[in-house]
């Protein structure tokens, strides 16, 4: 693992040179499709998590217990790193260590080729998108196939993700159907012909379309979800059952993970299982939960899963993180995309705004951390919110998202600049007038006595005041008042 605290610019490609959130945002509210979809959407997630959080009644319980779990790994993730190393090799699998996206994508490749195929099957992944590894392998001639149903609607759009869960969440029925007649027979079996925008018909024409590709890849790529360091074993959740056919069918299984995912024991497991589903999907369990531990040819089970199995341990900027003792909180996310579904910044301005594979408030905290805050980009992210606290509110390991989004403000402001030397010389201004009550009072009543004459919108501060309107200034001071009329 990286000891280096710089972070990584490993975010995928396809999101670099976007505009700052602001500019973006701006332009996404005035899509009202786009409004309406994810008011719909995530108003839907939102209320039935409410529901399945509020069948348990040690919910409170849980959810310290995740965050202890995830503070204790993080604290020792060196240690717990090595012995999922040795437990992964021990039962057939091989490890390898990626500093970054681009060491990463090369060792993706690499094995990919040895296997002589061109093709690959993959399961839904969020590492994978962050490194851009889709576009790595297709520079190197090799084709990569989304499987998720959502992650298939954004490939064959060719369009981006918008949210952790549900990465189409801004397309209705109406576009996903024009998009599988228009662009499913480029990529493998075509639309059925009168494709209608049902739902039912629209998961029956995705799966007609992937079960070719099910059936004849002979390599898959997928993320996890978590790690268990005791056994060595790997777990994607899912609801489709997708995953489960990249997991089971083709004789070689890549799986890019970043370190964070890793947890000490099944005892520890168990917590997350419980959380995990409620806080993303609203069920009491997923329909499907996936474990694999090393290789079918290591458990001496013929035709039981890959026979060859490669881990491709992802540092890429967490390490730098971990050396952040408010940002590292971040780590303890287990993508479950709660936040996102109650957050009303995400709600009007959509995903893309984000500039990121990991949109809304876990986005605004993640994203800067990982890629360093030297693009505009991530720059304008910690402002990307209202600081209301709901997202610090549902958040099933209780990553105190508002104190994260302060904090980094912080380290933007500090990064210099014009504006930044005119606010320091203005708070030292400030300083010394309170620091000097004589001072002090003479400027309070020398505004009283001109309050006439002074701007509504005082120069140099339009951006402040385009959106808020600037306090009347009393006859007298307060000082002077209370010297008049104390009794």
């Amino acid at each position: 693992m990286s000891r280096s605290t710089t972070p990584a610019h490993g975010a995928a490609p396809v999101h670099l040179g976007m505009p700052s959130f602001p500019r973006a945002a701006a332009e996404a509210v005035h899509d009202r499709t786009l409004r309406a979809n994810l008011r719909h959407a995530t108003h839907t997630i939102r209320e039935k998590r409410a529901g399945a959080v509020a069948e348990l009644d040690d919910w409170d319980r849980l959810r310290e217990a995740g965050k202890r779990i995830k503070d204790h790994t993080l604290r020792h993730l060196d240690r717990y790193l090595e012995q999922l190393e040795e437990a992964v090799t021990g039962a057939g699998g091989a490890v390898h260590w990626a500093e970054d996206a681009a060491e990463a994508n090369r060792i993706v490749t690499a094995l990919v080729k040895q296997t002589g195929e061109r093709e690959v099957v993959k399961v839904k992944s969020m590492a994978t998108q962050e490194i851009g590894l889709n576009e790595a392998l297709r520079a190197e001639g090799i084709a990569a196939y989304e499987t998720d149903l959502a992650e298939l609607i954004v490939q064959l759009g060719d369009d981006r993700p918008s949210h952790i869960l549900v990465p189409a969440i801004h397309r209705n029925r109406g576009e996903i159907r024009d998009i599988f007649a228009d662009r499913m027979g480029r990529w493998g079996r075509p639309a059925p012909e009168g494709l209608g925008d049902d739902p039912r018909e629209l998961a029956e024409a995705a799966r007609l379309h992937l079960r070719e590709k099910f059936l004849r890849a002979r390599v898959a790529v997928s993320g996890a979800n978590f790690m268990v360091a005791e056994t060595g074993t790997l777990v994607v959740v899912e609801s489709e059952g997708n995953g489960r056919m990249c997991l089971t069918l083709p004789e070689t299984l890549i799986s890019v993970v970043g370190i964070e995912k890793t947890v000490p024991t099944w005892r520890d497991l168990e917590v997350f299982l419980q959380t995990l589903p409620r806080s993303s999907t609203a069920e009491r369990m997923n329909p499907y939960t996936s474990m694999w531990t090393g290789t079918a040819a290591a458990r001496a089970r013929d035709g039981d899963g890959p026979r060859t199995f490669h881990l491709v341990l992802l540092d890429n900027g967490r390490t730098g993180v971990l050396a952040d003792d408010v940002g590292r909180q971040a780590l303890r996310c287990i993508r479950c995309s709660a936040c996102l579904n109650v957050c009303p910044v995400y709600e009007r301005a959509g995903g893309h705004a984000y500039g990121s594979v990991y949109p809304g408030p876990i986005g605004a905290i993640l994203s800067p951390q990982l890629r360093g805050i030297g693009s505009d980009v991530d720059a304008s992210l910690p402002y990307a919110s209202s600081l209301c606290g709901a997202c610090f509110e549902v958040c099933p390991v209780a990553i105190d998202i508002p104190e994260v989004l302060v904090h980094l403000r912080e380290r933007v402001a500090d990064r210099g600049g014009a504006g930044r030397r005119l606010e320091k010389a203005a708070v030292k201004a400030a300083g010394w007038l309170l620091d000097h009550p004589g001072a002090l009072a003479a400027v309070e009543r020398t505004a009283s006595r001109t309050r006439a004459l002074l701007p509504n919108r005082p120069p140099g501060a339009g951006a402040w005041t385009a959106e808020r309107e600037v306090p009347e200034l009393p006859p007298e001071p307060f000082r002077d008042w209370w010297r008049k009329n104390r009794t």
